[in-house]
Order: structure tokens, then sequence, then C-alpha cells
């Protein structure tokens, strides 16, 4: 089971002051949250691409690149590289070098993006917007496989018989499939044999374990190994030394975070009650104290089958000093728990709860 963070580089207003700190020191401070979340023992750190005002990381490789000569363990991905509007080319060039300079701790997590301001900026046609997905990722996994490549599609130029480098320390250099939840997506990543990531941030994470099956039967489908397949998530959440002091500090951020992107896309409003209902047990918040956030944790790790679990902190902008908090407990109180507990299944055939 490994366990990690992921963010998007939020800069929106601090909610008690109305103060709106720069894209660079935000960018500065992921660096620093990347570098504890090593020396703490978590297991992957994921920046998520974005390319409005309110989001730093345009470029999630560069921050993970800033990153790597600071760490000697902790992966390095994107959460997610909106491929659909990128090259694959450059893609792959930018994370083959994160994985030269980590040697060897690069990931790329590819989606389709639920943000589309990247579509237009990039010249692309958001009617193209599946196709355009199923084209780049093709092309990536046909430059990962091989250094020399030729293709051909119908949004961007072909390539004939040309080499893509850098050339990645791993062979092959990991590629997540990101998915919402989508059916489509998910079987995609089965059949391609690819590792899948679902962003569970609404309703109860169990209802995504029939998605992982159909991920799992699509893989076996298409002959692959299933049990060699990782599933991971992303979920919402944060950690203080007390429940009740971790909520009352996550939900001003996350309240006005989820009333920003609620009016874009004609979602209902978003107060304590919503956040408190998500909160509980069964809700898809990680929020509380260490020992309540590992068994949420390990309650999806049973009945959802992850074997990788990012918290995604902060949502919208928090004291920096609060989520450095957060990721050491993460690494120091709450990963051990976990692992104990799995280890414990390990030994006795993964017993179902």
């Amino acid at each position: 089971m490994e366990i990690g963070i992921s963010t998007f580089v939020e800069t929106t207003p601090d909610v008690e002051t109305g103060e709106v700190i720069s894209h660079a020191q935000r960018l500065r401070e992921v660096v620093e949250e990347i570098v504890l979340a090593d020396q703490v023992g978590l297991d992957v750190f994921g920046v998520g691409e974005h390319h409005r005002k309110d989001y730093a990381a345009s470029s999630p490789a560069l921050v993970l690149a800033a990153a790597a000569p600071q760490t000697r363990r902790i992966r390095l991905s994107s959460a997610v590289t909106v491929l659909s509007s990128a090259d694959p080319v450059r893609v792959f060039q930018d994370f083959a070098t994160v994985d030269g300079i980590s040697n060897g701790r690069a990931e790329i997590m590819a989606g389709r993006g639920s943000f589309i301001e990247s579509f237009p900026l990039f010249g692309y046609d958001l009617n193209d917007y599946d196709q355009l997905f199923d084209e780049k990722l093709e092309l990536l996994l046909k430059i990962r496989s091989s250094e020399k490549v030729t293709w051909e599609g119908r949004h961007r130029p072909a390539i004939h018989n040309l080499g893509v480098y850098p050339r990645p320390v791993q062979d092959p250099l990991p590629v997540w499939i990101g998915s919402g939840g989508n059916q489509e997506s998910v079987i995609r990543a089965g059949l391609l044999g690819l590792p899948l990531v679902l962003a569970i941030i609404g309703g109860r994470p169990t209802q995504f374990a029939p998605l992982v099956e159909l991920y799992k039967r699509a893989a076996a489908h298409a002959g692959h190994d299933v049990s060699k397949l990782a599933v991971g998530s992303h979920s919402h959440g944060f950690i203080a030394e007390e429940t009740e002091k971790a909520a009352d500090l996550f939900f001003p951020s996350t309240q006005y975070s989820m009333n920003v992107l609620g009016r874009e896309r004609g979602w209902g409003h978003y107060d304590r009650n919503s956040f408190d209902n998500a909160r509980s047990f069964e809700g898809a918040l990680y929020v509380g104290d260490p020992e309540t956030v590992a068994r949420k944790i390990i309650h999806l790790r049973k009945n959802v089958g992850v074997t990788r679990f990012m918290l995604h902190v902060p949502v919208g902008s928090m004291p920096h000093h609060l989520v450095m908090r957060a990721i050491e407990l993460l690494g120091t109180e709450v990963a051990p728990l976990v692992r104990e507990e799995i280890a414990k299944w390990e030994a006795a055939g993964e017993p179902k709860e």
C-alpha cells in the first residue's frame, strides 16, 4: 500500500484576510512540501496541471524536477497531465528528464482533465475531447515502448522513424490513467494494462468498488496479469492532532473552493452540513486525527481494493505550516498504522471486513 500527497498548487484568496500569495511563493512552498513528504517516508507526491489564475502549476514536471535532487525515495508524479491538450513527445521528454534527475522515480498520470482552459490556450477544439485523448495516449505509449517512433494521427503531425530523447531510467516509464469514475476510461486503462487512479472526491468511496472490478475484468479480458495492476485513489483531506480541529481548519478553504467551482459548473451550495456529511466514516473526505484518517484509508483498501492512497491537501489556500504539519502526520502516524494493518491481512490472506 503506497501512501502519498497530491496538490493542485492553488493560489485562492486567504478566507480570513483576502490575501492572495504569488504563484512564485506557492511554487516554492510546494517544493518544500515534496521534500518533507520524502523525509517522513511517504511514497508518492503528485502535482496537478492547470492553466488558470488560481492555480500556480501549469508545468508539473518542472515542479517535480525542482524537488527531485532534494529527495531520495519518494516517487514524483503528475496528478494529472492533461494529455488531450499536450504534445505527447514533450510530455515524455519532460518526465524522462525528471526520471533521470531523480534516478528512476518519475511517473506520468495521464487524464483528460476536468478543467478546459488548456484547450483554447493550445488551439484544440473541445468537440475533439475524447478523440484527442485516445490518439495522444496511443502516441505516448508508443514513445515509451520504442526509441525510434513512426506514428500518424489526425491531431498532430506525423512522425517518421524519429528518436525521442532522453530515454528514462525506468523501462517502461510508468504511465497511470487518472479517472473521475468514467466507465470508458476505466475500461481503457484495463485493456491497456495501465495502472488506474480514481478521483474519489464525492459520494461514498465504497461505491467505486464496481469500477475497480470492471477495470480488472477488462484487464483480464486483454490478457494482463491482474495481480500486478495497481489501483490508486485521490481524495481530499486534512490531518491535525484532533479531529474537530482538523475539520475547523480545513472547512473554510474547502468551502470557498467548492463554491467557486460550483458556480462555474452548476453545483449546489457547499455548506458545513455538506462538509460534515462528507467527513463521516462512509464519506469521501479524509479529515480528522491520524487514527480517524487511518481507519478510513484501511476501510477503503478493504472494500475498494486500492493499492495507493493520495491525500489531496490543501483544497484552496491554507497556511503553509498547517499543510506541512498535515503531511508530517500522514507520514509519521497515519501511514504506519495503515501499513501495520495491511501487513496483518497479508499474513492472514487479506480477510474482508
